[in-house]
């Protein structure tokens, strides 16, 4: 993209162009949250102001229209993930709760005690710990992939660790700390040939690259709308219809029955049998507004603009002494992890706010991963597609000045 095209984009987004401690907004931290476009916060309000109703239920004219809208909404999601059907889409209230429901069902439906789960060791900890808790509800054993000193998992060690015993394995398409793509259609086609199904987590992969779960051949494909520009509170859960109907509920309620009577309920269709309560149907249009807005520019498009920006900006930190980046896979998406010298990264993080630029320091909900790599964590800088080498060049600058002073 050119200068004057993401200009434009830029002016889509009111935030950009505010103040921080007197300073213009750099904000590289878009792998916590991206930012919002004109057009989503004013789907929201739109829904909120002419077609606020309770959906499903209602034979009234303001319902019909708002579950016209949320149905609207889900078959753009299945269009976008390219899923077979609408109904394999499920609306949960983000990446977290997805697995949580993953865990739950599938765990309730296929494992027994003895049984093994695998997941990587660059997982976020919504990854990791409904995992753990489902380990620890029914005697399971949890399983983890390592990696290289580059941040790349290791494939045959991941085929060593699967056997009969296996049951699921859960793993990370982009590591939200490293920003290694993982081989995630490798690594299912591998489960697969033991006929072991696969969850990927996709809260970090489809803001920046295309994703075809039939191609993939995914089980479960999860993501979350705040990072693809969209609400917070709202995500998916695409699922294979066998899986799905295979699985018992998540939760009880309204909406997820067929049935009810105080001797037995009997459940509902896809996709509603997982979908118990109202649903966030102001966000699920403003999800599918995100994603109209995305697919305009074009996935192709951003990635190729966000490689650059990974390029440029990868650079441009070498230049500063000891500097140190954390994950050098060869298939990356737009993260830069780091540490200089022996400098704290929450004390880089907090001088680099007061000049006004936005980046995350910690252990970024991975901590297994950061306690692996025997760091006590990292600064992160995170692009999108409306950042620019020009706020790069200013980055760099403010963290010599930084690194200065804390030498």
């Amino acid at each position: 993209m050119d200068k004057e095209q993401i200009q434009h984009i830029r002016a889509d987004f009111p935030i950009l162009t505010e103040k921080i401690y007197g300073k213009e907004l750099i904000y590289f931290d878009n792998g916590a949250t991206t930012q919002k476009p004109r057009c989503v916060v004013e789907k929201m309000e739109n829904g909120y102001y002419h077609l606020n109703a309770n959906i499903h239920r209602g034979v009234h004219y303001l319902s019909q229209k708002a579950t016209e809208a949320h149905e609207a909404a889900r078959v753009t999601v299945a269009e976008f993930l390219h899923a077979g059907k609408h109904e394999e889409i499920i609306f949960t209230r983000g990446t977290t709760e997805a697995i949580n429901l993953v865990a739950t069902s599938f765990g309730e439906a296929f494992c027994n005690a003895g049984d093994e789960i695998i997941v990587s060791v660059m997982e976020h900890h919504s990854n990791i710990v409904p995992w753990q808790m489902l380990c620890e509800r029914k005697g399971l054993k949890l399983k983890v992939i390592p990696m290289n000193e580059c941040g790349e998992l290791n494939i045959e060690a991941f085929k060593a660790l699967l056997n009969e015993r296996t049951k699921i394995v859960s793993v990370a398409h982009v590591s939200n700390v490293l920003g290694t793509i993982n081989p995630v259609k490798e690594i299912i086609r591998i489960a697969h040939e033991k006929n072991v199904p696969v969850l990927i987590d996709g809260a970090q992969a489809v803001p920046h690259i295309p994703v075809n779960v039939v191609e993939l051949d995914a089980d479960f494909y999860v993501f979350s709308a705040h990072k693809i520009y969209g609400p917070t509170g709202i995500g998916v859960l695409y699922g294979k219809s066998d899986l799905l109907n295979a699985i018992p509920p998540y939760q009880g309620g309204g909406e997820m029955i067929a049935t009810v009577s105080f001797e037995k309920t009997t459940y509902n269709e896809l996709p509603f049998k997982f979908e118990a309560g109202t649903p966030d149907y102001i966000g699920s249009t403003a999800l599918a507004e995100a994603i109209r807005y995305v697919d305009n520019i074009g996935l192709d498009k951003i990635a190729e603009h966000e490689h650059e920006l990974l390029t440029y900006g990868t650079k441009r930190l070498l230049e500063i002494d000891g500097m140190r980046i954390i994950g050098t896979a060869k298939d990356k998406s737009s993260v830069i992890s780091f540490l200089v010298g022996n400098i704290h990264p929450y004390d880089i993080g907090m001088l680099l706010d007061k000049l006004g630029i936005a980046v995350r320091t910690g252990h970024h909900c991975a901590q297994p991963l950061i306690d692996s790599l025997e760091i006590p964590g990292t600064v992160r800088a995170s692009f999108a597609f409306y950042n620019t080498k020009e706020e790069i060049d200013t980055f760099v600058e403010a963290l010599k000045r930084v690194v200065t002073m804390l030498s």
